[in-house]
């Protein structure tokens, strides 16, 4: 069985566990590592003791690598009552630092692979700093088997642009976890709302995105009652100054509190018709680049989603013909976008959605048994390659006892 050591960000954020439970599926053993932001109980992974690093803090980049330093200096003791591992992954930047040093704590002979999901804003700094931090990630990047990231614009406009970085690319996108007892059963249906009952939108996940918030708001409000935005997932309240109160005051907003993935994610799609997918969070770099995983949450169960109109995500609803694009970022285009919204005019989105092939929006354990075997397959090259290394050793020895 293929041990995997995965050295992670944030044990607390819902796409980790979805992640063990893929490598997991797959065939692998998992030794799950890494920092803790806040307690998400819902983010546990059943038999799973995470190795805790330290806490860090949200948005709090210098703490964050003091945290880290700190985590490298401690690091032979955390982990010296695990087994050696035969693949090694860090997610993101500071915790391929991490893994790297676990690799040669292990011996430095078994693959790391490199898994980073979103560009941060620093890596994208045209100054000093920003030359600085994509130096740092070519130095632990350098010698990594694999890099594993889930959008094909992060590779056209970071990774083979400006990185610097030359190593072998998996794209593994953002899809629905559906494997037996798993979301592997399901079925949607158009749910129109019933008399006197408001059209629903729902914006589910990582909520960290001010300008999201503040636009749905105010396009309720415009919309008096017809429209009803609700929200579940975990908030960055680092990105807002108030959240709580903020959706408390907004008279067609609720907040309905974290969810399991994928266990609920059945539940609280078949309550709205809309999925918002647009995240201005880090707009014009990440947030037109990303997939979300909220695209692909919605389209399985029959969430009609809305983009914005020349992101990556406008670009793959525009190429299978479904789904809404927003014009411009403001609520008179949403207004304009949404107002008319009729039974018949909500079905064809629907029956759109609903036509396309939903194998593109999941995960199944044959998937989970492929990704596994990928990473499998990295240990052998990388043996291949110890043994190349020690020929020339090997011969100049055999030369000196002749």
């Amino acid at each position: 069985m293929l041990h995997i050591l995965y050295f992670v960000h944030d044990l607390a954020d819902p796409a980790v566990r979805r992640r063990v439970l893929m490598l997991q599926a797959g065939g692998a053993k998992v030794t799950l590592a890494g920092f803790r932001r806040d307690d998400n109980a819902l983010a546990a992974v059943h038999g799973v003791e995470p190795i805790e690093l330290g806490r860090t803090r949200d948005a709090q980049f210098a703490q964050r690598i003091a945290a880290v330093a700190k985590s490298a200096l401690q690091l032979r003791g955390l982990l010296r009552s695990i087994e050696k591992p035969d693949v090694i992954i860090g997610r993101n930047l500071e915790m391929l630092a991490v893994a790297n040093r676990a690799k040669s704590i292990f011996g430095g002979d078994m693959p790391v692979v490199y898994e980073c999901l979103d560009i941060h804003r620093l890596l994208l700094r045209k100054d000093a700093f920003g030359g600085a931090l994509r130096g740092i990630e070519r130095h632990f990047g350098a010698d990594a088997a694999l890099l594993l990231t889930s959008s094909p614009a992060f590779v056209e406009h970071y990774f083979r642009s400006r990185s610097g970085l030359d190593l072998p690319i998996l794209l593994l996108e953002n899809k629905v976890l559906a494997i037996e007892g798993i979301g592997a059963e399901i079925t949607v249906a158009p749910r129109l709302p019933a008399a006197n009952e408001p059209w629903k939108i729902g914006w589910f996940g990582a909520l960290r995105c001010r300008k999201s918030l503040e636009m749905l708001a105010e396009f309720s409000r415009q919309m008096e009652g017809r429209f009803e935005i609700v929200l579940r997932g975990r908030p960055a309240y680092s990105e807002f100054s108030d959240f709580d109160g903020f959706v408390r005051d907004a008279p067609f907003m609720r907040f309905g509190g974290p969810y399991k993935n994928p266990e609920d994610l059945a539940a609280i799609y078949g309550e709205v018709q809309f999925s918002w997918a647009i995240d201005f969070f880090e707009e014009g770099l990440n947030s037109n680049w990303l997939l979300p995983n909220r695209l692909y949450e919605g389209g399985l169960h029959g969430a009609v989603p809305i983009a914005f109109n020349g992101t990556e995500t406008a670009r793959f609803l525009a190429n299978r013909k479904i789904g809404l694009t927003l014009e411009k970022a403001d609520a008179a285009h949403l207004v304009a976008l949404l107002g008319d919204i009729n039974k018949e005019r909500y079905l064809a989105a629907f029956n759109a959605l609903a036509a396309q092939d939903r194998r593109q929006w999941m995960t199944d354990r044959a998937e989970c048994q492929g990704l596994v075997q990928r990473l499998a397959s990295l240990t052998r090259a990388s043996g291949q390659t110890a043994e190349l290394k020690a020929l020339p050793q090997m011969h100049r020895n055999r030369g000196g006892l002749q």
